[in-house]
């Protein structure tokens, strides 16, 4: 019984470690040019870059144009927000 509760707790502690977010600061982003689209018969949109967290530390994925067929031409880029548990991202999506 004891054994099963000393796993439980392993577990739960992982769990937690798992899930948790970066630490603040979140760095400011990078500044980048926006390149001119390429030629597409796709109406794009540009989304900007932003920085990723990968357990350990941040890593920058740069900026990209993507179809907006299907969608409007209102992207909300993604941000950090600080919550009761921590720093989150917010993925960026269509409005």
């Amino acid at each position: 019984m004891v054994r099963a509760g000393v796993v439980g707790l392993v577990l739960l502690a992982l769990a937690a470690c798992a899930s948790s977010g970066p630490p603040a600061p979140i760095p400011a982003p990078l500044p980048e040019a926006m390149p001119k689209p390429p030629v597409s018969p796709q109406p794009l949109v540009w989304q900007p870059g932003h920085w990723d967290w990968t357990g350990s530390s941040f890593v920058w994925t740069p900026g990209q144009y993507v179809e907006a067929t299907g969608h409007s031409r209102n992207w909300m880029p993604g941000w950090w927000q600080q919550t009761d548990a921590g720093w989150v991202w917010r993925p960026g999506h269509w409005l």
